[in-house]
């Protein structure tokens, strides 16, 4: 974005709500370095409060809060406010991804987590907002397109024929450009949260989305982080 000479860029705000205060310290002076303008509460109430007057860009909010949990404060947040909120969870608190993803989470993070994975996915929502157009049927990555309302994907003019299954997968892949992410996160956003089976079908269906696109292509879209997962960059 060009400015006009003299004109300065506020930071983007962000509201920490975290009852356990070593992380929450530690997110904090992560994003401060990284030059947001943060703020911190630290139970579900003071929260809610912050987040609906605060004039806020962007939430990190953790499930268990004293007062009001994390849950119920993202409830009563989605009656008046479409600001991204990334849920705090933590790592086996499946039932706590699913409610909180359908009452209007723009995403979550399992604990522990990495700070780099915790800043790819603000700066994704953050576009997010800032963007709207994207939040469209389409999704663009270089001469990569899928839309979504069609069901179809085209790279460079020619169509790419995919099953559902695989056509979920590149559009998750897609919709988190940028962002690697685990074979865990994939089954659970791809395949479900119940899902039983094979390990290793991630694998699997990474091997027919490139066999569908890089090779025939000879391009490389998909790339492999070892030992952490996938990314499309």
């Amino acid at each position: 974005m060009i400015r006009k000479k003299g004109e300065v860029k506020m930071p983007e705000k962000i509201l920490i709500i975290e009852d356990e205060e070593k992380i929450a310290r530690f997110v904090e002076l992560e994003l401060t370095h990284e030059g947001y303008d943060v703020s911190k509460e630290n139970n579900g109430r003071t929260g809610l409060e912050a987040a609906e007057n605060g004039g806020f860009d962007l939430v990190l909010l953790d499930v268990m809060l004293p007062e009001l949990n994390g849950l119920e404060v993202l409830r009563r947040l989605r009656r008046t406010s479409d600001i991204p909120v990334i849920m705090l969870t933590a790592k086996d608190a499946v039932n706590d991804k699913v409610s909180g993803l359908d009452t209007g989470a723009d995403d979550y993070i399992t604990k522990p987590f990495a700070i780099e994975e915790l800043l790819a996915r603000i700066r994704v929502a953050l576009k997010r907002k800032r963007t709207p157009a994207a939040s469209s049927s389409t999704l663009t990555v270089g001469k990569l397109s899928l839309d979504a309302d069609s069901h179809t994907v085209i790279y460079d003019g020619s169509a790419v024929e995919l099953t559902n299954r695989e056509f979920l997968l590149l559009k998750t892949l897609m919709e988190n450009r940028g962002i690697v992410l685990s074979r865990d996160t994939l089954l659970e956003k791809v395949w479900g949260f119940d899902y039983v089976g094979e390990t290793n079908v991630v694998d699997v269906y990474i091997y027919y989305l490139r066999s569908k696109i890089d090779d025939r292509f000879g391009v490389k879209v998909i790339d492999t982080i070892r030992s952490v997962g996938y990314v499309i960059k």
